[in-house]
């Protein structure tokens, strides 16, 4: 790897390859670091290993992009226009220096420009049960299935709300997988209002999902509240539930797959000095960019790491981006007005998922004390409320006292429910709680990578 680098990107999701595209066309030569073997991103994900799983049954009516995307990505390292760095992690990063996880170790890499495609996660809402083996996230669900044709169990209820949750349900029940039960959050009457924007801005997009509502068909049930699992040693042995009437049903189950959504990745945003603002559309703090993703100088962030907006609206954020970091060179692309068009109708069609898919309010409200909300520390509802008690509802306050974010996620799965039951507590929003800050490393590095690294004893 070279020590220095006039582009840096991290990601080679949609986002990240489009701006490794743009970058490439005008002539520089960018490195792209991203933790899969091979680039794609979460929703085009590449199995590890040879399946027969076709791109057709992995992406469904996706794969044709997915297919063009992993292509052109390909053949620009096969070129040697580009420097790919796969397997590898950006855990801390500032004053255009980047410490990169590799399979050989941490290697630091001095960068002129950077472009953060770090895309989302899974945004989980703590139930009781939930920590039990056998609960996964959807995601975990999904990337299982594309990369070795497994379902995580084998009577399999998924909850939650948000297109990947219909998403994931029907990739595996077309897979053959046993789904007894898709148990949706959002009220019909909710969905249907946010459906007419989401139909106006992207009418075949929408009719996708109304397809993909028919695959599960009668299992799916809108307006459910009150979800816990039942467990025994193995894992879960049902998911109750109320339906939108109130009655209480119970559901066997061997594996559980959740997820409210998404939540941008903003890590290492924060790490080089973004600002954040809370966003009442998404429920999350999200970095505060310019209408080309520039968060300052040198800095363009790209795709789901600023807004939720898809991986259609990832690519040509990817470009936009892209062609901002260029223009801030004196290389002067011309940005495509089409594509600017495109992003702008894509987000129209996000606000419409944004109001349909709105998170269960009362969810968190009826949680018991003994509910666990951090799972890689055991932190319970009991403990925050204790901990709030002591130091008063700022987060970061509260996690000094009873550990809530600091484990191996480092708050990317509890932060928002932490957030919740502090502002339930305050009776206050939960913007007024404030957010977790971010502390490299961002992930977890072993300790041998960190002795043998010459970057690292070099700093004070």
């Amino acid at each position: 790897m070279a020590d220095m680098t006039r582009v840096l990107i991290v990601g080679a999701g949609p986002a990240g390859i489009r701006a490794a595209e743009t970058c490439v066309k005008a002539g520089l030569h960018p490195v792209v670091v991203d933790e899969a073997k091979q680039a794609g991103g979460q929703i085009y994900r590449r199995p590890s290993i040879e399946t027969n799983y076709g791109a057709k049954g992995r992406y469904g009516s996706e794969a044709a992009k997915a297919v063009a995307l992993h292509r052109c990505f390909d053949q620009m390292v096969a070129k040697g226009q580009l420097t790919h760095l796969p397997h590898s992690s950006v855990t801390s990063i500032g004053q255009n220096n980047a410490q990169i996880l590799t399979d050989d170790g941490i290697q630091c890499l001095r960068f002129e420009r950077l472009i953060l495609a770090t895309g989302a996660g899974d945004r989980l809402l703590p139930i009781p049960g939930w920590q039990s083996a056998g609960v996964f996230s959807l995601g975990a669900m999904q990337i299982a299935l594309k990369t070795q044709e497994a379902a995580l169990g084998r009577r399999l209820v998924l909850a939650g709300t948000g297109p990947l949750l219909t998403l994931v349900a029907a990739q595996l029940i077309k897979a053959g997988a046993d789904v007894l039960a898709v148990l949706d959050t959002a009220p019909m009457r909710q969905q249907l209002k946010g459906a007419w924007a989401m139909a106006m801005a992207r009418p075949i997009v929408t009719l996708r999902g109304g397809y993909l509502r028919s695959v599960i068909g009668r299992r799916y049930h809108a307006g459910v509240n009150t979800l816990s699992i039942k467990t025994n040693k193995r894992g879960p042995t049902h998911l109750h539930w109320h339906d939108h009437k109130g009655q209480q049903h119970q559901t066997p189950c061997d594996a559980v797959g959740l997820g409210w959504h998404l939540m941008a990745d903003t890590q290492l945003a924060d790490l080089v000095g973004a600002q954040f603002e809370w966003s009442p559309e998404w429920s999350q703090w999200l970095p505060t960019i310019d209408k080309v993703g520039r968060i300052g100088k040198g800095v363009y962030l790209a795709g789901d790491g600023t807004r939720i907006l898809g991986a259609d609206a990832a690519e040509c954020a990817g470009h936009i981006a892209a062609s901002a970091c260029l223009a801030d060179m004196s290389l002067s692309p011309e940005l495509n007005k089409r594509v600017l068009r495109r992003y702008a109708r894509m987000r129209r069609f996000a606000s419409g998922l944004a109001t349909a898919f709105q998170l269960p309010q009362d969810l968190m409200k009826q949680l018991p004390g003994d509910t666990v909300v951090c799972r890689c520390e055991g932190v319970t509802v009991n403990d925050i409320t204790k901990a709030a008690q002591r130091v008063g509802i700022e987060i970061n306050r509260v996690k000094s006292q009873c550990r809530v974010g600091m484990g191996r996620c480092q708050g990317r799965y509890c932060q928002f429910a932490a957030s919740q039951v502090l502002a339930g507590i305050g009776q206050t929003a939960p913007r007024e709680v404030g957010r977790l800050r971010a502390q490299p490393p961002i992930r977890p590095v072993p300790i041998s990578a960190v002795l043998n690294s010459e970057c690292v004893k070099e700093q004070p």
